[in-house]
């Protein structure tokens, strides 16, 4: 598991730096479907987006389970702003350390959904 960077306040949340972002943490969180669909869905809205803009078929509880999943792996990056935190993909991070990775998850992904109708 990447370390995670200390967060400074209470409404700031620990995210690993660059360097510490791991292939097998990242594969790790890419590897289940829930997380995959937030992935998907944050390439897809292409700009910072609430948690409750990506629907999952799952209790809140879970939703944010799989979200710190993501953020701990350094796939995500979660911000507070006012009383919404927000969603980015960290894609200059993931496209420095493993060029070509995320973007070819996502295509492998979108193929998986034409064949399988999901």
């Amino acid at each position: 598991m990447p370390r995670a960077t200390a967060a400074s306040s209470p409404r700031e949340l620990a995210h690993p730096s660059r360097d510490d972002i791991r292939l097998e943490a990242v594969l790790h969180a890419l590897s289940d479907p829930m997380r995959l669909r937030v992935v998907r869905e944050l390439a897809a809205a292409g700009a910072e987006v609430s948690c409750s803009y990506v629907e999952l078929p799952v209790s809140k509880s879970t939703s944010t389970h799989h979200f710190r999943v993501l953020r701990e792996a350094g796939v995500i990056r979660q911000t507070y702003r006012g009383t919404a935190k927000l969603n980015g993909l960290r894609r200059d991070d993931l496209e420095a350390l493993f060029p070509g990775l995320l973007d070819t998850v996502l295509s492998a992904a979108e193929r998986q959904c034409v064949r399988y109708g999901h």
